[in-house]
């Protein structure tokens, strides 16, 4: 019988290796609920509603800053992303 650590079968040993995590991946993809704005919609009063404290409504606005240009002025039927609750 052979000794297993003396095999010349071309595959290199990795017996010695330990396991450990390394990856090149960037962050995880954010993920977003869709919201659409109603009528008497503002970014304070979704951000209340969806994190309970109106003044999260920068985050909002952040994640549709392509479709929001002026925080004041949302219209009725915009798709809006709405990000996890910051920490």
């Amino acid at each position: 019988m052979s000794d297993p650590k003396n095999t010349d079968d071309g595959m290199p040993d990795f017996s010695g290796v330990t396991s450990g995590a390394s990856t090149t991946a960037k962050d995880p993809a954010e993920v977003y609920e869709t919201y659409t704005v109603k009528p008497g919609d503002s970014l304070s009063k979704i951000a209340k509603n969806k994190y309970g404290n109106a003044n999260l409504w920068k985050v909002i606005h952040e994640a549709n800053k392509d479709r929001i240009k002026n925080p004041d002025l949302i219209q009725v039927g915009w798709e809006l992303r709405i990000p996890a609750k910051p920490e």
